[in-house]
């Protein structure tokens, strides 16, 4: 018996509050709500060209003085170029790194190893030199500097630091073939 007088009680108020009522204009009118819209008043009104040509005579003080008068134009600084360095050789082998056992000491250009170093050992290329070292297994590249002397073992190319090694994801194997990209 509760359900069906619910229902009759919620479809009473949803009826009774869908009653249209007719409106007329004249009951906003009355109590200053609306203000009648001229549709005249939304036509922009028309450009006005000139039917004469208008000719600029400026004499040359003229020119001269709006040019002093003008606030200075802002200088902009040259765009930073990035140079993007070209590679002198490409060398393929097997890395391998070095890291706990050294920490601490010296390498050969005299810097002191630390933990994590994007640093390598090579045999004959200049301290300083910069090379791209692309892990040929998974993919990974960077860019490391040669500050030491080796590998020591005749088939590898290059010795990779710490922080190197780790970038590339050779720790866990220890060794990985490798793309040596010299840059210049």
């Amino acid at each position: 018996m509760r359900v069906p007088f619910t229902l009759l009680l919620i479809c009473g108020a949803i009826s009774g509050s869908a009653t249209l009522l007719p409106v007329d204009a004249a009951d906003f009118f009355d109590q200053g709500l609306a203000d009648p819209i001229d549709p005249s008043d939304l036509i922009a009104p028309p450009a006005v060209t000139p039917s004469a040509s208008i000719e600029a005579s400026l004499t040359p003080a003229d020119v001269k003085e709006a040019e002093e008068s003008a606030p200075p134009l802002a200088v902009l600084p040259p765009p930073q170029i990035k140079v993007v360095p070209t590679v002198v050789r490409v060398i393929t082998g097997e890395a391998s790194w070095y890291g706990p056992g050294f920490f601490g000491n010296r390498t050969a250009n005299g810097e002191v190893y630390q933990r994590g170093t994007m640093t390598a050992a090579h045999r004959t290329l200049p301290f300083g030199t910069k090379v791209r070292v692309t892990n040929l297994w998974n993919g990974r590249s960077e860019v490391i500097r040669i500050n030491d002397r080796g590998p020591f073992v005749h088939h590898r190319v290059i010795d990779l630091g710490h922080g190197a090694a780790s970038s590339l994801g050779l720790t866990a194997s220890g060794i990985a073939q490798v793309r040596l990209e010299v840059l210049r």
